[in-house]
């Protein structure tokens, strides 16, 4: 018997996997909603790899992050995004342009919405913003259902369904890996048809400075008082291999607005800067597959979050 008498997988024009080339998709989707409802954690889920820092305090995310989930159906590049909110000041203003840029690129749009917190004036008010980009596929996603009771997940989800006319609703927890599975397969199937636009080994396209540059930021995160987290930046002065070691030397700069500023950073004595090393070092040194000698030295730039001069240097 011949191969066209047999119309097997390859006659059929199918790969073994059972997956269509023909039917490949690959996109971007972006996840929007207030800060804080888990949008870089189902990033980092969803990808399987650290590419977002992730924290307690609001406006973590700053930039636009690509992170590259690979199926054999498709590829989703996720474009993890600051918050949406009502700005006060130009870094604000600075952060939702590129959140609304972003919006204009995408393929599909993800509204997080948790499942512990009811719906506000500041989801309705995103809700309303994604009447502006009609090009893009929308969907809802309950986020943390992990931490809300069935009740609460069901009312949510109700009320979630009544905002708009959505291509699908689902609710998730990224901690827990509940539903990822179903999120992912319904995102490639609202992507277009595609060639990879990505090489199979790809996680991200952050570079290694940015990636280190926010690992510090997310180490100085912690344990902050509620005003301090907006006031942090940091950048990277030099990463040098040193010859005689297997090491990498790394000089930051954590960037904060006021003297008073500096004092909380560096704690007595500078033991809170010294744990904000720790801290760091340990998320950098698997990222380098090297050790790590870290130097933090804390600055001052006043009211940097409104001075379009010091945002251009910090690279806003």
């Amino acid at each position: 018997m011949t191969d066209n008498d047999q119309p097997g997988i390859e006659a059929a024009g199918v790969e073994p996997s059972g997956v269509d080339p023909d039917d490949f998709r690959a996109g971007f989707v972006t996840f929007v909603g207030r800060p804080n409802v888990g949008k870089s954690t189902l990033t980092n889920a969803l990808v399987g790899e650290k590419v977002a820092i992730t924290s307690s305090k609001p406006q973590t995310t700053r930039q636009t992050i690509r992170g590259i989930v690979h199926e054999e159906a498709g590829q989703v590049i996720v474009v993890d995004t600051p918050g949406m909110h009502r700005p006060r000041t130009l870094l604000g203003e600075r952060l939702n342009s590129l959140v609304q840029s972003t919006l204009g690129d995408v393929d599909v749009i993800g509204f997080c919405l948790p499942a512990n917190e009811k719906l506000g004036p500041g989801d309705r008010y995103i809700n309303d913003q994604l009447d502006q980009y009609p090009g893009a596929k929308k969907i809802a996603i309950v986020t943390k259902i992990d931490s809300a009771s069935k009740q609460q997940v069901g009312e949510q989800l109700l009320a979630v369904s009544e905002l708009r006319d959505w291509e699908t609703v689902i609710p998730v927890s990224a901690t827990s890996s509940i539903q990822l599975d179903v999120l992912i397969s319904e995102l490639i199937r609202l992507l277009p048809r595609s060639e990879r636009l990505y090489p199979d080994d790809q996680f991200t396209d952050e570079g290694l400075e940015s990636r280190i540059s926010e690992l510090i930021r997310e180490a100085a995160l912690e344990g902050v008082r509620d005003e301090l987290p907006h006031s942090i930046a940091v950048t990277i002065d030099d990463m040098t291999e040193r010859e005689d070691r297997d090491l990498v030397e790394i000089y930051a700069n954590l960037f904060v607005e006021r003297d008073s500023q500096k004092g909380i950073i560096l704690g007595p004595k500078g033991s809170r800067l010294g744990e904000v090393g720790s801290r760091a070092r340990a998320q950098i040194e698997p990222l380098l597959g090297r050790q790590v000698y870290l130097n933090i030295r804390v600055k001052v730039a006043k009211d940097w979050q409104r001075d379009p001069k010091l945002l251009g240097r910090l690279g806003f």
